[in-house]
């Protein structure tokens, strides 16, 4: 079975930047890490190579530029077996869209997949996109929010969904993609051994030509959102704390709207 995990090298919490011309995070040059609910992925994913044995193989992708690859050699320090980094020019601006056709262009290529995971979200954009995007362009089921994966086969899987007021069941056929929370599981530190394998693995780079993308679906030119303006808000000025018993609190805020209203 054909286990791939979705990665994303994200800046770190406290040094996050924007390109003022191109309204985009800068990332070269910038300190990273992996997007902290991608950890988790990773970690569900090893647990279900566990469970099923030898007949198991964890492939993490990301998209993103060269220096991806240290993420990438991360998760092989946790145990995941290979990896493989997406990276063209070509890519460069692209939104969540964009990003899940082109990852989706990946894991068609690395084809026979059984099981998707990645994170919720990722801590830079925060859209939660992404992983319901690529299971979209793949036309398989998809389940966000998992917060325990109760049982796989090779066929099927069943699920603990998380929600406002608990949980949902639910069972899906193979392949699929889920993004789980952090609720899932701990993940584990790198061993010794799998940081001496990671540093001597070799990460192929998928380019658009390597992948048959069309060129009006990635990349700044191909993402139908864009990010046209980013300014910091003006200040606000102090609020008006209305005093009295409940009903004359509300008999003054309805004047007071009604000026704003009518003037």
């Amino acid at each position: 079975m054909k286990i791939i995990v979705l990665i994303k090298q994200v800046p770190d919490t406290t040094d996050v930047k924007i390109d003022p011309e191109t309204n985009t995070l800068k990332r070269e040059g910038v300190e990273s890490i992996i997007n902290p609910f991608d950890m988790y992925a990773i970690e569900e994913a090893l647990r279900v190579k566990e469970n099923l044995g030898s007949a198991a193989e964890v492939i993490v992708l990301s998209m993103g530029p060269p220096q991806a690859k240290e993420a990438l050699k991360e998760a092989i320090s946790m145990g995941c077996d290979r990896a493989i980094l997406v990276s063209d020019r070509k890519f460069a601006g692209s939104d969540t869209w964009a990003t899940s056709y082109t990852l989706s262009q990946a894991i068609k290529k690395i084809g026979d997949f059984k099981l998707i995971l990645c994170g919720k979200q990722a801590s830079d954009g925060d859209t939660a996109q992404v992983g319901p995007g690529v299971s979209t362009h793949l036309n398989v089921p998809q389940v966000t929010y998992v917060k325990k994966i109760e049982k796989i086969s090779a066929d099927e899987a069943r699920v603990e969904r998380m929600t406002e007021e608990g949980y949902d069941i639910v069972e899906t056929p193979l392949p699929a993609l889920l993004t789980v929370v952090k609720e899932i599981n701990e993940p584990r530190l790198p061993s010794l051994k799998g940081k001496m394998r990671a540093k001597k693995a070799e990460i192929p780079i998928w380019t658009a030509e390597d992948l048959c993308c069309q060129e009006d679906k990635i990349g700044l030119d191909g993402s139908p959102t864009r990010v046209l303006k980013i300014f910091t808000p003006s200040q606000r000025k102090g609020g008006e704390i209305l005093e009295g018993e409940a009903p004359e609190k509300a008999k003054k805020l309805a004047i007071l709207i009604k000026e704003v209203i009518i003037g």
